[in-house]
C-alpha cells in the first residue's frame, strides 16, 4: 500500500491490460475491420492518457474524442503518429486551431463542410475531414437533404481529404432492434453516393451484431472498459475495480434511523459501517436505500441516504473480524459490476464510469509497452 492509498477514501484500480483484451476481442468479431478505440470523455472518465497509450502500443492507430479540447490533451499525451478523429465536428471559429493540431474533424452539416473547405482553399492544402450521415438518429450528422445539397454541388467539397464516411446506431445494445437494419439500410444508401471512401457504422454494440459485415472501421467505446456492448451475458472482461474505506463502525437499537432525512430505520439491532465514498465521488445518489457492497463476498445493503462524501451498509450479518477502521470494502469488483450497479442506479454503466471521481487514488496495472511485447515473444 502506498502512501497515497492509504490517504485516499477508496481505491480505483484501472487494468490496461483487461482494456487492450478486449480490444483484441472486437477486432477478432469485427473481421477485417480496423478497430478504432474511443477516448472522448477521459477515456470514459479512466484516463486517456493511460488508456491511449496502452492502446496505441497494442497497435491502435486511431482515436476518436468529442471535443477539439480533448484532441489537444490526447495529442500531447501521445505524440504524433496515429489519427484523432472530433465528435462533434467543428465550432465556428475553431477551424484553424483544429488544422494547426493535425486532428480530423467529423463533419456533421453543410455549414461545417463549407468552413473546413474555404480553410482549405485558404491555405492551398487539402484537409483532411471524416463526414457523418444521419440515418435515423437524429442526433449528428447530414440529413437526407443535405446529402442531396451536397451531391448537387460537389464542389463544396473541393480541398478535402475525406478520410471516412459514418453514422451511428441508434439501438446497437439491442441486437433485435429492427431499426439496426434499416439504419444500415440507409448508411449504404448514402455511401453508394461516395465510392471508394472507408465507411464506418458500428459502435461496441454493432461489432458484436450477427452482420456478414463490419464496413471498414469499428469505433469501439464502452466495451473497452468492461462495459457490456449488448443484452444478453457480456463478453467483455471487467476492467476497474473500486474499493471504498471504513470511516466508522457503530452498533445501533431497534428504532434507530440513518442519515439525511432518515428514510431508513431499523426495527431491530443493527451493525453499521460508514464508508468514505458519496456523491461527490461519483457514487449515484439513487444508489441510497438500494445499492449494496460487498464484504469479502457477503452483500451489504446501503441503508439511508448517500452524502456527499460518504455512505453507510448494514453490516449486521457479516462476521465483524471481517472489518475494522479502514478496511477496504468491494464497490466495484468480482461481486458487481458497473452493469450491476448501473441497474440498481436507474441508469447505465457509461455514465456509472464518467462520474468517477478525482478524489480515488488511481492505480493502473500497467500494460507491457509494444517493445517489451516484442521482446517477451523473441
Amino acid at each position: 500500500m502506498t502512501a497515497n492509498d492509504a490517504a485516499a477514501g477508496a481505491i480505483l484500480r484501472i487494468d490496461l491490460d483487461a482494456i487492450i483484451d478486449n480490444y483484441r476481442l472486437i477486432q477478432q468479431r469485427a473481421a477485417l475491420a480496423e478497430v478504432a478505440a474511443v477516448v472522448k470523455a477521459d477515456a470514459y472518465g479512466l484516463g486517456a492518457a493511460r488508456v491511449a497509450a496502452a492502446l496505441r502500443d497494442a497497435g491502435c492507430r486511431r482515436f476518436f474524442v468529442a471535443h477539439l479540447v480533448e484532441a489537444a490533451r490526447l495529442r500531447e499525451a501521445i505524440g504524433d503518429g496515429v489519427e484523432i478523429g472530433v465528435l462533434n465536428g467543428l465550432q465556428p471559429g475553431a477551424e484553424a486551431a483544429c488544422a494547426e493540431l493535425g486532428t480530423v474533424p467529423v463533419l456533421n452539416a453543410l455549414d461545417q463542410i463549407e468552413r473546413w473547405a474555404a480553410l482549405a482553399r485558404a491555405s492551398g492544402a487539402r484537409l483532411p475531414c471524416m463526414i457523418q450521415f444521419d440515418t435515423g438518429m437524429s442526433r449528428l450528422g447530414l440529413s437526407p437533404g443535405e446529402v442531396r445539397a451536397l451531391i448537387d454541388r460537389p464542389e463544396r467539397l473541393d480541398g478535402l481529404d475525406i478520410r471516412l464516411i459514418m453514422s451511428h446506431l441508434a439501438c446497437a445494445d439491442e441486437p433485435e432492434r429492427a431499426s439496426n437494419r434499416h439504419q444500415a439500410q440507409a448508411f449504404d444508401a448514402f455511401c453508394a453516393r461516395f465510392p471508394g471512401i472507408p465507411r464506418s457504422l458500428d459502435n461496441s454494440g454493432g461489432a458484436l451484431l450477427p452482420r456478414a459485415h463490419h464496413y471498414d472501421v469499428v469505433r469501439a467505446g464502452i466495451a473497452l472498459y468492461g462495459g457490456a456492448p449488448q443484452t444478453g451475458p457480456n463478453p467483455m472482461r471487467p476492467v476497474v475495480t473500486l474499493d471504498a474505506r471504513v470511516i466508522q463502525l457503530r452498533t445501533v437499537e431497534p428504532g434507530t434511523a440513518v442519515g439525511y432525512g432518515l428514510t431508513h430505520r431499523f426495527d431491530r439491532p443493527a451493525r453499521l459501517a460508514t464508508l468514505s465514498v458519496g456523491y461527490a465521488d461519483g457514487w449515484p445518489r439513487s444508489l441510497g436505500n438500494r445499492g449494496a457492497a460487498y464484504v469479502a463476498g457477503h452483500r451489504a445493503p446501503i441503508v439511508g441516504r448517500i452524502s456527499m462524501d460518504s455512505l453507510t451498509i448494514d453490516v449486521s450479518d457479516i462476521p465483524e473480524e471481517l472489518l475494522l477502521p479502514g478496511s477496504l470494502i468491494e464497490l466495484i469488483g468480482p461481486h458487481q459490476s458497473i452493469d450491476d450497479i448501473a441497474r440498481d442506479a436507474g441508469t447505465i454503466s457509461y455514465e456509472i464510469l464518467t462520474q468517477l471521481g478525482h478524489r480515488y487514488a488511481r492505480s493502473y496495472l500497467p500494460s507491457p509497452s509494444l517493445h517489451q511485447r516484442k521482446a517477451a515473444q523473441a
